[in-house]
């Protein structure tokens, strides 16, 4: 079923490619099928190359957002990091157009898909934990659902993502909000070392001692900058059984859910607990979600009463494997339409915002009452905000290009519609209602205008500005960038260029 769906994506990726404005444009494509050709020649039996109507080749090009798809000439999987080295320096010799998917998460178009080469990490599948270091290894393929499967019976776990189907990749690369994070900082404040391939081909080990501008560089910037990581070396954590799940609400309650986030806010100060509320809407049903989550078999009484004393329609809650409670997330509902996402960051989710988040969910929500999305067919969208203690921020920060020293908490849209007829449409409509966000916070007086409230790059739109990305880092990432690619061969790929 999923490969005839793919099949269909795939035919369609010529209509996507004639309208989406990409960094390929500017590039020909008349050398892709030698360069397929010469990297087949080339690689190990560890790896190997596929073409259009190849069943694996589908799989390698496709993505969780239909409209960040393109087809490849092909698409090549490396089996190992000196076939990732020979993969780069052929790329480099012939100015190949590329790309680097890892899960394949990101709903902005080139960002991990391409015209030309597409790099598939699927084979980098290890999952090794080294109980002397406290380390675990991780192959830049991986999802975190199969992370989660294979350490649980070890009785370890790492900080990674929240909910199903996310890459570790980008994930880990872009910064990396965790259930984990109150405890123990972002992913990247986790990070031991990576197995990186440069741009000219030459494989190095960056960490703390050795190249440790690069180790700094990849903690945020790392998705297209510098090179392809293969492996990923984090600190590992004791894990038990762990509580939550989630809450479903009904629409005439949502003032109410938002009143418990605050509520909640005001009296959490125990690291292993977390929540994920959302308010989204779900073809014209406003509905209002809370994603629970606590470190341990069972919370202590009264944690999690602001969200269990409000009227709800459904509650899934249970002692579980880490695994399970990820994979229990329903954010696997929009896969295969078409997505954007924006984020705004805040210092405090106050009455005042919260009130915004939940008038922009019941006007996107109102289909007898917005004629615009009636004619333009969004089916979901959804507007999550995500409180994490300040401590998150400060005693567990390890430094990095992405700067998460204040203590900000995104706000992530995510904006789902069928045909690309509408893109224009919900691509506007999406900047829009971050926009309204950002100005009632500023409003009430966030101090959200200087050079370090940045964005968070795995949320934000294609053409958000670098320095609402990278703040003051990102003069230090582009110098480092000079230095490492000289030549320019990570220009051959799309994404956030320093």
């Amino acid at each position: 079923m999923r490969n005839a769906f793919l099949s269909v994506i795939v035919l369609l990726w010529a209509v996507q490619a004639a309208s989406a404005h990409t960094f390929e444009e500017v590039y020909p494509r008349a050398n892709a099928a030698t360069t397929c050709s010469q990297i087949q020649t080339a690689i190990s039996s560890a790896s190997a190359v596929y073409y259009p109507l190849s069943s694996q080749y589908q799989a390698d090009i496709a993505h969780w957002a239909s409209n960040a798809l393109q087809g490849s000439t092909c698409s090549v999987e490396p089996g190992t990091v000196q076939d990732v080295s020979i993969i780069m320096t052929i790329l480099a010799n012939t100015q190949t157009p590329f790309a680097v998917k890892g899960g394949g998460h990101s709903p902005n178009i080139g960002f991990s898909s391409t015209t030309g080469v597409q790099i598939a990490m699927s084979r980098f599948s290890e999952v090794t934990y080294n109980a002397a270091a406290s380390t675990v290894d991780l192959g830049a393929g991986l999802i975190w659902d199969d992370v989660y499967a294979n350490l649980t019976p070890q009785g370890v776990n790492v900080v990674g993502g929240r909910v199903t189907g996310v890459g570790i990749g980008g994930f880990t690369l872009g910064g990396g909000y965790s259930w984990k994070t109150n405890q123990f900082g972002l992913t990247i404040d986790n990070m031991v070392s990576y197995e990186l391939v440069l741009p000219n081909g030459t494989i190095v080990y960056p960490s703390a001692t050795s190249y440790p501008d690069l180790f700094w560089a990849l903690k945020g910037a790392g998705q297209v900058n510098f090179g392809i990581v293969t492996t990923f070396t984090m600190n590992a954590y004791p894990q038990t059984d762990v509580w939550g799940g989630y809450i479903t609400y009904i629409p005439g309650e949502m003032t109410a859910v938002g009143d418990a986030v605050v509520q909640w806010i005001s009296e959490t100060t125990d690291p292993k607990a977390s929540v994920l509320p959302t308010f989204g809407a779900a073809l014209d049903l406003p509905i209002a979600i809370v994603l629970v989550f606590y470190d341990a078999p069972t919370p202590p009484a009264g944690t999690f009463d602001a969200f269990l004393n409000t009227p709800y329609l459904l509650a899934d809650l249970s002692t579980q494997a880490y695994g399970d409670l990820v994979r229990a997330a329903p954010s696997n509902i929009t896969m295969y339409s078409r997505l954007a996402f924006n984020t705004v960051p805040v210092y405090t989710l106050s009455p005042a915002v919260l009130a915004q988040v939940i008038n922009q969910t019941l006007y996107y929500g109102d289909g007898d009452g917005l004629l615009g999305e009636l004619l333009h067919g969004s089916w979901y969208f959804s507007i999550d905000v995500e409180p994490f203690l300040p401590s998150a921020f400060t005693t567990n920060n390890q430094g990095g290009s992405y700067p998460h020293s204040d203590a900000l908490m995104p706000i992530c849209f995510t904006f789902s519609w069928e045909s690309p007829l509408d893109d224009s449409f919900w691509m506007s409509a999406v900047e829009e209602s971050a926009n309204v966000i950002m100005q009632t916070a500023i409003a009430e007086g966030q101090p959200l205008t200087g050079v370090d409230v940045v964005k968070y790059n795995n949320y934000a739109t294609a053409d958000t500005p670098l320095q609402q990305l990278y703040g003051s880092n990102l003069a230090m990432l582009q110098t480092l960038k000079a230095q490492y690619d000289p030549n320019n061969v990570m220009g051959l790929t799309g994404g956030f260029k320093v």
